[in-house]
């Protein structure tokens, strides 16, 4: 099929979008996203039979979900969206449709995207970087998604803070049980709380706090940049990346592109450090997208 769909379910909205054999975008549309597991599938089926309909093709079907599908048990896992937990999504969903669908994380998808036409394009070894509400990765490899033996290639918000400083210790706590993951410490929700506190979520008023002078602000902005330029040389020294891409809230910050080059240059372990850490193209709109090139030309 030379037609693609990508579905994107997330915990609140789940958006379809329909591309052209050339990349071109049909059609888009977006509605809630139910609560209830067997009504999210029938909802995914519906909105792709409107989709084929509307524009009279048949089209491949890719879906981008907040957790992975175990190769052990072939269930869903690890899903922000509760509902998601423990059911075979990618079986359910093919049945519903009558036709193969291929399923990945979110993050993946925003890799993928970015990789195939987007900020990535034309590199051969991307890292794509999601860092809002949370912190996620997805690695691409000559147009190819590294999801790993265990499907969890990219699961990069729960590896550890490298190199932490006497003051940082002792390390976060995180939600999976472990102590010191990156989601911790740079993610939005990160950067709120080292700014405002164990209950702050929100961390939008942070950079215009920090640009008028507010001391805290500024300290937490600095801290937050030079602990992510960490992260970012350590997945340099196993990867190597050709080009990082960087989406979500965080990464319309312009001065990260501007100063991680510098915080990461102690860490790297080579004569040689010139990075390409670039924004996402695409913005909100690569999950969906990357959910489409699941199916490759």
């Amino acid at each position: 099929m030379s037609y693609r769909i990508g579905i994107d379910l997330g915990g609140t909205k789940t958006e379809i979008l329909l591309l052209a054999p050339d990349g071109a975008e049909l059609y888009r549309h977006r509605t809630p996203t139910p609560r209830v597991y067997p009504e999210s599938v029938r909802n995914i089926a519906g909105l792709v039979a409107r989709a084929e309909a509307e524009m009279g093709v048949s089209a491949s079907v890719g879906v981008g979900i907040p957790g992975s599908i175990s190769p052990a048990t072939g269930l869903v896992r690890n899903a922000n969206s509760n509902a998601l937990n423990g059911h075979p999504f990618d079986r359910d969903l093919a049945e519903a449709l009558g036709r193969p669908v291929r399923v990945a994380n979110d993050a993946n998808c925003f890799a993928l995207s970015e990789a195939v036409d987007g900020a990535g394009a034309g590199a051969r070894v991307v890292l794509g970087l999601i860092i809002g509400t949370g912190c996620g990765a997805g690695i691409v490899v000559d147009g190819q998604l590294v999801e790993g033996r265990h499907m969890i290639g990219g699961e990069f918000g729960h590896t550890p803070l490298p190199w932490p400083a006497p003051d940082e210790l002792p390390l976060n706590k995180c939600w999976c049980g472990l102590s010191g993951c990156l989601e911790t410490y740079i993610s939005g929700t990160a950067l709120a709380r080292d700014c405002d506190g164990p209950e702050a979520r929100d961390a939008s008023s942070i950079p215009a706090r920090a640009e008028a002078g507010e001391p805290k602000a500024a300290r937490a902005m600095a801290r937050h940049a030079q602990r992510l330029a960490r992260a970012l040389a350590l997945a340099t020294n196993f990867l190597d990346p050709d080009a990082i891409v960087l989406g979500g809230g965080l990464s319309n910050l312009p001065h990260l592109y501007e100063d991680l080059p510098g915080l990461m240059r102690p860490f790297v372990f080579s004569d040689f450090f010139q990075p390409n850490i670039v924004r996402a193209k695409y913005g909100d709109s690569s999950g969906v997208r990357g959910a489409a090139w699941l199916w490759p030309t």
